[in-house]
This record gives structure tokens, sequence and C-alpha cells, in this order.
């Protein structure tokens, strides 16, 4: 790694000036930033997916995601929230085309306890709840998605998300009553 006299290494930089670097299209600072925080992207992928199988593709689709997005990212200062944000809403994407190919997978073979009724019913609801989450305010969807699909506690969360603790547990209990509300005529 060349150094300049007088300047440490672009590894040893913040985090804002790497994303300020790559904002302007220097690859070797993204590059930078993409073995800083792929581990922590890869676990938490890992988590919100229930497996490893789709974890490599969701960080570098988050990650060329991220990389075209730069040049637009408003605070520097905020880029393992903004990484965690693009990973939570690809793994989302990837959970709901799991979801759809599994559905297709059990349309096909019809199981002899599950009426069409019940098909219907079910679909239903999971549309119904697709729709609740996407309503929720971008934070009280991702402490949801991390609490309940995720499994994490509420300290994993404030330090995944970066918040405190209380600020965590408010966000849930708000995303918790406008699914409960949402969701009503379903219970």
């Amino acid at each position: 790694m060349v150094t300049l006299p007088g300047h440490s290494s672009l590894g040893d930089a913040d985090d804002r000036t790497l994303a300020g670097r790559a904002s302007d299209g220097d690859i070797r600072a993204f590059e930078i930033l993409m073995r800083r925080h792929e581990p922590l992207l890869s676990a938490y992928a890992a988590r919100l997916l229930g497996s490893y199988a789709d974890t490599d593709d969701v960080v570098q689709e988050a990650f060329i995601s991220a990389w075209q997005q730069l040049p637009t990212m408003e605070n520097f200062g905020a880029v393992r929230r903004w990484l965690i944000q693009i990973v939570t809403r690809k793994s989302i994407d990837r959970l709901r085309a799991r979801k759809d190919h599994d559905d297709i997978e059990k349309h096909d073979v019809v199981s002899p306890t599950e009426t069409p009724e019940d098909v219907a019913a079910a679909t239903s609801l999971d549309d119904a709840l697709s729709r609740a989450l996407s309503s929720l305010p971008e934070e009280q969807r991702r402490t949801w998605v991390l609490r309940e699909i995720g499994g994490y506690g509420y300290d994993e969360i404030a330090e995944q998300l970066d918040l405190p603790v209380s600020t965590v547990r408010g966000l849930l209990a708000r995303s918790r009553r406008t699914l409960i509300r949402e969701m009503e005529a379903w219970r």
C-alpha cells in the first residue's frame, strides 16, 4: 500500500473518507469499505435469511447497489447503517422470492389435507402481512424484521442499527401496534 508523505494509508481511513472517495469513483476506497463491512453484512444477511445459502448473493447484490447509489448518498458518516439498510432490502426481496418459489412448488403438489380455501386464506394472510410491513416507516420495519424474522435480541438490534436500546424498544412497540391494527381482520 503506497502512502503519501504526511498521510496515513487508505486502509486506515475512516468510513466517511472512504465513502467520499468511493462516491468520486475511487474503486480502491470502495474495496476497502467492502472488506471492512463484509463480515458484519454476511452475518446479518445469514441471520435474516435463516441460512447461509443465499448470503453471498445478497451481500454481493447489496455491494453492487451501494456502488451504484454512492453518488447520491447524503451522509458519508453513516456508511454502516446505509449498507445494513441495503442488505435488509435485498434479504427481504430474497425471502419474498423464496416464498414465491415455495408457493409455486407447494401448488404443484396438492396436499390431501389442504383445501383450496386453506391455500387461498394462507396466501391472503401473507399478502396482507407484506402490505402491512411495507406501510411501516423504514426504521420500524427494520427493527421488526430483525426481531421477528432474524431472531435478534434488543441489544443486538441496537448494535446493528446503531440506536439506543430504548429507541429499539419504542420502534418495536410502534411497529407491533401498527401491525396488530392492520392485521385485525386476520385475528
